[in-house]
């Protein structure tokens, strides 16, 4: 049965998306069947893993609406080895339309609960700020994993999103958790970030992963190709990183 986790830090342009579409590529390539659901209207996880989505028939937005299945909307990245529940602007007009139906936070929840053996992983890119998608993204995943720059104004988005997490767990998802931080954008030559760093790994301990993802111009390239970085350029120092941020996630995943 599939792990889900959700990608999310209130804050925007953190690199949730390109943890998305990369951490995928990577568990892909260690042969693990994932699932990515892009639930941000701006459709980037979908653009970043080679698909249109101006050319899309179903999308995750008839999916929450009740109009298609995971199983018929999903399409294959061939980039990425990976297949995704693709999003577009349609998405943008759910949030309205979502609030008229029963139970509309578990809306998600209950649509990927037929197709969770068709997959080791489910990773659901949640747009940055706490909405109505954000909260079917919570309450359908087992976990959260944070990417976040080392940097002053991301450690008070932290507090919030580790707020919004309590609360979601004590009234909608009782298993939901922080499953770890991931350090991004990292550029150890920076006083300062190396500085927040120790202030993560003193305060959140070993919710810290051990994977640090470098800045790297390969990664921030690779989406205008339709790739993920990981398979853009094996070579380039962020590709690497998250081919070990893949690893190290199947390994908590193991001592969960």
């Amino acid at each position: 049965m599939a792990k889900i986790f959700c990608v999310a830090n209130q804050k925007g342009g953190v690199g949730k998306t390109t943890t998305t579409v990369n951490l995928a590529a990577s568990l892909a390539a260690q042969n693990q069947r994932v699932l990515v659901v892009d639930l941000d209207p701006q459709g980037n996880a979908s653009m970043g893993s080679g698909i249109d989505k101006m050319g899309l028939e179903q999308s995750v937005y008839h999916v929450l609406i009740g109009m298609s299945d995971v199983a018929s909307a999903r399409v294959k990245s061939e980039t990425g080895g990976y297949d995704v529940l693709p999003a577009n602007r349609d998405l943008a007009g759910a949030e309205v339309e979502l609030v008229e139906f029963e139970q509309r936070e578990e809306l998600l929840k209950n649509a990927l609960a037929p197709v969770l053996a068709d997959y080791d992983f489910v990773l659901i890119d949640c747009p940055p700020a706490l909405s109505l998608l954000t909260l079917n993204g919570l309450c359908a995943a087992n976990g959260v994993i944070v990417p976040m720059q080392c940097e002053y104004f991301a450690l008070e988005g932290l507090s919030d999103l580790v707020n919004t997490i309590k609360q979601v767990h004590a009234n909608l998802n009782p298993s939901l958790t922080i499953i770890g931080l991931l350090r991004v954008m990292f550029d150890p030559r920076t006083t300062l970030q190396q500085q927040v760093s120790d202030q993560l790994m003193a305060h959140f301990g070993d919710k810290v992963f051990n994977t640090i993802i470098p800045r790297n111009v390969r990664l921030a390239e690779a989406p205008s190709y339709g790739m993920p970085g990981v398979n853009f350029d094996k070579s380039s120092r962020g590709a690497q990183a998250y081919m070990q941020f893949g690893a190290e996630m199947i390994q908590r995943i193991k001592t969960m």
